[in-house]
């Protein structure tokens, strides 16, 4: 959670920038880690990387993954998941194989239902067979050039979401605010984080920090 003297900071430099912040995790734990403010605190707020966006204290905009690829696509990659799972045979299957959420489907071969147990055995198992990996290589080849993205996620699943849709979804929104520079602050920016897209990208100035006082820091040599 920020500090009462890292929120003190942030509302001196608003008063020389406009300030904004982006997150993968929805409004709800970005108001946990920055206060139930932070609408009112901050110039911008994406949460969701931007799939949900406010501005100047108000709600601006929301995509949703259905809006964006439409009905037909979508029920394309749900059916095909669904029929690729209904033909593996794991030691257990369970229920909730597909997960419908604002900006992605996740996708599970075991279903999202199974126990702690039961999800640790398939993690070992899919180390060893490579399940998802090779279920992600079909995707990919049945899905090419459809602007869609399939990565592994977390121990028993699959992440379906558009091209682009990561941190720099955001920036899409800011850009047409005409500003000359923008500048991005963010800690996983290596290769595979996800802050790695926006930080490299040319519409950015990125800086790589470890902490709250290394961000307050550049900061001050840029704005003070």
């Amino acid at each position: 959670k920020i500090s009462a003297e890292m929120a003190a900071f942030v509302q001196r430099v608003r008063q020389k920038v406009k300030v904004g912040v982006v997150s993968g995790s929805d409004l709800a734990k970005i108001r946990e880690q920055l206060g139930e403010d932070v609408i009112e605190k901050y110039d911008y707020v994406f949460s969701e990387n931007g799939l949900v966006a406010y501005k100047d204290g108000k709600f601006l905009s929301k995509q949703s993954i259905q809006g964006h690829l439409g009905e037909d696509i979508l029920q394309d990659v749900i059916n095909y998941c669904l029929s690729y799972i209904a033909k593996i045979k794991l030691p257990k299957k369970r229920g909730t194989f597909i997960e419908f959420r604002n900006g992605m489907l996740n996708v599970s071969p075991i279903g999202r239902s199974c126990s702690q147990e039961e999800r640790l055995e398939f993690y070992e198992l899919d180390k060893k067979e490579h399940i998802r990996e090779k279920f992600v290589a079909d995707l990919r080849r049945e899905f090419a050039g459809k602007g869609l993205i399939f990565s592994i996620g977390g121990q028993i699943s699959i992440d379906v979401f558009p091209d682009g849709w990561d941190k720099r979804y955001c920036l899409g929104i800011v850009a047409k605010d005409g500003y000359k520079t923008i500048y991005f602050f963010g800690d996983k920016t290596m290769p595979g984080g996800n802050d790695y897209e926006i930080f490299t990208d040319s519409r950015t100035e990125g800086h790589s920090v470890t902490s709250p006082q290394d961000t307050r820091r550049i900061c001050e040599e840029l704005f003070f």
